[in-house]
């Protein structure tokens, strides 16, 4: 019955993925383009080598990463703020499907997105640059645990969120900041002592350098440390949401 319940949520997270299509892959695609023309050729032309390899090589490990965590985030927290605005939620929420099942199908449905159009963003790269990728397996693996690691950060949002514009607040004003600053356009190794330890207080920087690490064989923070970091952050955040469930925060009037 629990795989039954996963599967249904699932199934309807992609459904509605793949229904406004429009709105959840193009968009992303558009916009990644614009800045692979913009900061790749335009800038990257004037810059030259960044961390050893072409500034546009160098960038498009964190604008996929980019695109990951911005749209696994996006999905989770509009899908399950609208089934609490529909109020669609507390069908789920007096069946007896287990809390765990309902967080790890909303979860799936935003690391699908996030993957999907992390895919897409990858292969519209390919237009502009030659990659070849260094470690497979650790570039799927860092994508994969980023995309449920901001899933999970999403579902917190929704719980919380009580309107419509507070599914935006978080996006705007703490995830883009983090994003820009995390090591997508540079090399944290450029910068002054004091400035590079304080970004090394930004998890988004762990992700990006860990994909950059898998396309490009190159990274600005241990390997080992920027997984250790990104697995338990994930671990702290499921068992955070599954408290906020079984409690009923923000589900319950």
């Amino acid at each position: 019955m629990s795989l039954i319940a996963f599967q249904t949520i699932v199934i309807k997270e992609v459904n509605r993925i793949l229904r406004i299509w429009g709105q959840t892959l193009v968009p992303p695609a558009i916009t990644m383009t614009l800045y692979f023309l913009i900061f790749g050729q335009l800038v990257g032309s004037r810059i030259g080598e960044m961390g050893g390899h072409r500034y546009m090589d160098f960038i498009v490990p964190g604008l996929v990463m980019m695109s990951v965590i911005q749209n696994a985030y996006a999905n989770v927290v509009s899908s399950f703020f609208g089934s609490k605005f529909g109020r669609y939620v507390e069908e789920l929420l007096v069946s007896p499907t287990p809390n765990w099942i309902i967080l790890a199908g909303y979860v799936a449905g935003g690391v699908m997105r996030g993957m999907l159009v992390g895919g897409i963003v990858l292969i519209v790269s390919l237009l502009f640059t030659d990659l070849s990728i260094a470690h497979p397996w650790i570039m799927l693996l860092s994508v994969f645990v980023a995309a449920v690691l901001f899933s999970l950060a999403g579902f917190v949002n929704a719980v919380y969120a009580k309107k419509f514009d507070d599914i935006s607040i978080i996006p705007t004003f703490i995830l883009t900041p983090l994003t820009y600053l995390g090591g997508v356009f540079y090399s944290v190794n450029l910068l002054p002592e004091f400035w590079r330890n304080v970004s090394l207080a930004n998890p988004i920087l762990y992700t990006v350098n860990a994909f950059r690490y898998g396309v490009l064989g190159e990274s600005d923070v241990n390997l080992w440390v920027a997984f250790a970091i990104m697995i338990g952050m994930t671990a702290v955040l499921f068992v955070f949401c599954l408290h906020l469930l079984r409690q009923g925060v923000g589900l319950r009037s």
